[in-house]
């Protein structure tokens, strides 16, 4: 089946851009183009099961022309600008407390080193754990406003849970400055505060907090060669997102304000 006769019969599903209009829902399936590391995520989806952890989708087959089958995850994905109700403190806990599961079913699992892993947003010092990479509020499900399940593992590459974490804390804390984050999220949240909640809820160690603000200081510049990579190949979509969003000057503030209240959020993580 291709993409085309997918969008026949088939629920196209919204959120994200790099499959954007190419993802539907067929019934109980979700039909999607399938990344480059299929074979191996697919292994990956699987083994997760086996070591406890049933909150990703199963992996059904791949197509011949490059298209893959999982199962569908019914509940709530939230959408930009994100409503209310997905950034409570009770939603942010339960996102920390389901990384913290995948984390630890993860950390059983040897990850393939045959494997070409895509390093759009890995962790530039690696690691012996596959991590998610894109904990952001398109890619988690929610049921009765807690986050019940992730989706999307294209980005998963190996890395250190705190490369995981600091990305996550990105798009849930969020770690923007205030003029940025007022576009996609909902005013008076405390990004102090809420980093704290994240790393309780997750659970980590005194060393990570300590490093954490650092680690989102490195992500946050990963990110943005990550869209500059995808402006310079010529992609539309993003090309549009960053003009539409303030262009790199946009950028150029959240980075000096990450760095400018560094010694704030590390006061709050471990005090």
């Amino acid at each position: 089946m291709t993409a085309g006769d997918a969008a026949a019969d088939g629920e196209a599903l919204v959120g994200g851009m790099l499959n954007a209009g190419a993802v539907f829902r067929r019934g109980a399936l979700v039909e999607r183009p399938a990344p480059r590391t299929a074979r191996a995520l697919h292994t990956h989806l699987l083994a997760l099961r086996e070591h406890g952890f049933d909150e990703a989708p199963m992996p059904v087959g791949l197509t011949a022309d490059r298209r893959e089958h999982l199962t569908f995850i019914p509940g709530d994905v939230a959408l930009p600008p994100f409503p209310r109700w997905v950034m409570t403190q009770s939603a942010l806990r339960s996102v920390g407390g389901l990384l913290r599961r995948l984390h630890e079913a993860s950390a059983a699992i040897t990850v393939d080193t045959g494997v070409e892993w895509p390093r759009d947003l890995s962790d530039p010092e690696g690691g012996t754990m596959l991590c998610h990479n894109d904990v952001c509020p398109e890619n988690v499900v929610f049921r009765d406003g807690h986050a019940a399940a992730l989706i999307d593992f294209d980005l998963a590459a190996p890395g250190r849970p705190l490369w995981d974490v600091a990305m996550t804390a990105r798009y849930w804390v969020p770690m923007l400055d205030p003029r940025s984050a007022t576009a996609f999220y909902p005013t008076g949240l405390d990004a102090p505060t809420r980093l704290r909640i994240l790393a309780d809820s997750y659970g980590l160690s005194p060393q990570d907090r300590a490093d954490l603000p650092g680690a989102i200081e490195q992500a946050t510049a990963s990110c943005r060669a990550f869209v500059a990579g995808r402006v310079a190949d010529g992609d539309p979509g993003y090309t549009q997102a960053l003009a539409e969003r303030g262009g790199w000057q946009r950028w150029d503030r959240m980075q000096e304000w990450l760095a400018a209240h560094h010694e704030m959020f590390t006061a709050a993580l471990l005090n």
